[in-house]
């Protein structure tokens, strides 16, 4: 069985990859997703197959390169804390993720990304 950790990493080289067709696998069928720093507003994911759907929208589209990643493990197993940059073109951005994975797979996420600023950078 996959840890938090595992998750977590198998989440960030799939990311890093550019290849964002499969992440939607290591999500539960009923996983949650938040991304409250999405433009132009907060997002709520919910399931699986909603998942799939928000990764589709930039499979292919951006390069997320994961750079200086720390993950913290805390009292609950199924809980990690990733602190990392991605390196969006010459431009390192910070990203914190709060993970709970069950039985291998992300059942809740809670994504702080800067997405105003991804955009900026992509633009």
């Amino acid at each position: 069985m996959s840890t938090p950790t595992d998750v977590f990493e198998q989440l960030s080289a799939g990311i890093g990859s550019g290849d964002l067709s499969k992440l939607h696998l290591l999500y539960a069928p009923d996983a949650e997703v938040t991304i409250p720093f999405m433009r132009p507003s907060a997002v709520s994911i919910h399931g699986r197959e909603e998942v799939r759907e928000h990764f589709a929208r930039f499979d292919g589209q951006i390069s997320l390169q994961p750079r200086n990643v720390r993950v913290y493990e805390t009292s609950d197993p199924e809980v990690i804390i990733a602190e990392f940059d991605y390196l969006v073109g010459d431009a390192l951005l910070a990203n914190i993720q709060l993970l709970r994975v069950r039985d291998g797979l992300i059942v809740e996420s809670h994504d702080y990304h800067d997405h105003a600023a991804i955009a900026d950078v992509m633009s």
